[in-house]
């Protein structure tokens, strides 16, 4: 099992699983065209994918995972939730091969185990996913405004884990949003700043982690070095598992062993 990123911020979001020939999508914030030309990067064409699974309805993660899926013909996973909140718009999912995810609920794809869970954000009925192969755990956990005991459950046993360090608290509370965009950001259904991300990752299995990136990192509120401090004072050890997912870049294929 395998992953990689096409790019990670508030312009766009989309991470890629591979195991055996499944090839899975988690999210397609960027234009259809965007996708295809980011995908072409690593060596592959938007056909082979076996499925787009959706997290939420906000469009730097939505924005066209209906247009995609409708013309590879590829099925599109999300919650009735997501789905429901995008109904009539641009970034619907009619006329895809739409199938509905249920949180807590696991199912498969090809080689894949996926576990939809269901996080606290700003949105109809979001949900993170989990993949298992061959006793192998991957996680994509962004968009998230606390930790639950849930959340812990799901994703603390990970051997590869995708984590939000959204910002740095004393950044957001002295930069330039406004008021009522910092509430929602540091709000508790918003995003996970670093020191949310090392309090998740003090309640984990820390030395099963072979890979660990930081994504969806704020271009305003954070930066990697502070993300990179606030994690390192707990993965103390094999730091040089740890990564930072670029909005322009994402990150290049990791192996999962």
């Amino acid at each position: 099992m395998k992953l990689a990123s096409l790019g990670s911020g508030s312009k766009g979001n989309a991470t890629l699983v591979e195991a055996d020939d499944t090839l899975v999508l988690i999210d397609c914030g960027f234009t259809v065209k965007e996708t295809e030309q980011r995908l072409a990067r690593l060596g592959l064409a938007a056909d082979q994918l076996s499925a787009i699974l959706v997290t939420h309805e906000h469009g730097d993660h939505i924005r066209s995972a209906g247009a995609l899926g409708r013309k590879t013909g590829c099925p599109v996973y999300s919650s009735f939730g997501t789905a429901s909140a995008v109904q009539g718009k641009r970034t619907s999912l009619s006329g895809a091969n739409w199938q509905e995810v249920r949180p807590g609920r696991a199912f498969t794809v090809g080689a894949l185990q996926i576990l939809p869970v269901l996080v606290p954000h700003d949105a109809r009925e979001p949900c993170q996913y989990r993949f298992t192969w061959q006793g192998r755990t991957l996680g994509v956990l962004t968009d998230l405004g606390a930790i639950t005991p849930h959340v812990v459950e799901a994703y603390q046993d990970c051997d590869a884990l995708v984590l939000e360090c959204n910002h740095d608290a004393q950044m957001l509370v002295h930069g330039p949003y406004p008021p009522s965009l910092k509430r929602r950001v540091g709000g508790m259904l918003g995003h996970l700043s670093n020191d949310q991300a090392a309090a998740l990752l003090r309640q984990a299995n820390v030395d099963r982690l072979q890979h660990l990136v930081l994504s969806h990192l704020s271009e305003q509120n954070n930066t990697s070095r502070h993300a990179l401090d606030a994690i390192e004072r707990v993965v103390t050890r094999g730091r040089e598992r740890i990564g930072v997912a670029s909005q322009t870049e994402g990150f290049g294929w990791l192996q999962v062993h």
